[in-house]
């Protein structure tokens, strides 16, 4: 998996699955822009219809003893991916979209 990858993360300690745009992967852990995997359909109505000024995704670490899995996040079959959900959504790719918070 590259930098700019978009991946699924999976913690444990408490159970949590992250999605977003890899930043980094070292021996200390992930770094991730991204958001909790529930609230993928609030962030995409957030940026369709921003209350005031757009918003972008917190980058994020989590120490590699919490990370359980990373995946890529990619179609199953007829099942799309979350990142082509979010650019059938809105138009653009995440990586376009987070470029403007760059």
């Amino acid at each position: 998996m590259e930098p700019h990858s978009v991946v699924v993360v999976s913690l444990h300690s408490p159970k949590e699955r992250l999605w977003g745009q890899l930043v980094e992967i070292t021996v200390a852990g992930v770094t991730l822009r991204g958001i909790d995997l529930g609230s993928f359909d609030d962030f995409v109505r957030q940026v369709l219809h921003p209350e005031g000024e757009r918003i972008g995704l917190p980058t994020l670490f989590f120490p590699m003893q919490r990370v359980e899995r990373v995946a890529l996040d990619e179609p199953r079959g007829s099942v799309p991916s979350l990142a082509e959900k979010f650019a059938s959504k809105v138009g653009q790719t995440l990586s376009e979209y987070l470029s403007q918070f760059a």
